[in-house]
């Protein structure tokens, strides 16, 4: 499995030749074991067949005529993106059937707020404010 990078910027050029190469094996390997972790999700597209995409890496995108090879398409990309995330040293984000909670969330609210919800959030038995604010939001999108 190789990679390319199409990027004519004189800033990137000494990177671009660093992405070029091949995996390693070991690296390719370790992403391979990470990536077939994680969730794909399929959504059907009258131009391409289906395109496919993960939970963990929504950005890694693939797309075929059929549903098999959507899914081999879509795996082979998230393999090269968390091979790649390896090689710059960043950590590949948790499969979503661990049900890490790692991502962050961040919402700006006035103080007269953040003391309303930190009030009700005690007086309902939650830890804290997040605790409550991912019940709340968790359980309305159930009613939908």
């Amino acid at each position: 499995m190789s990679r390319r990078l199409n990027n004519s910027s004189k800033k990137n050029r000494v990177r671009v030749k660093s992405l070029t190469k091949p995996f390693d094996k070991s690296t390719l390997d370790k992403a391979k074991k990470i990536a077939e972790n994680f969730s794909i999700v399929l959504y059907p597209s009258p131009r391409l067949g289906f395109i496919g995409t993960s939970i963990e890496l929504p950005t890694a995108f693939a797309n075929s005529k059929t549903m098999e090879q959507c899914c081999k398409n879509t795996r082979e990309a998230l393999t090269i993106a968390v091979a790649t995330m390896l090689e710059c040293g960043q950590r590949p984000p948790s499969p979503a059937s661990e049900k890490k909670r790692d991502t962050q969330v961040n919402i700006r609210l006035t103080a007269e707020e953040k003391l309303r919800l930190a009030r009700s959030s005690s007086n309902l038995g939650f830890d804290g404010v997040s605790d409550f604010v991912r019940y709340a939001a968790l359980k309305e999108l159930k009613q939908l």
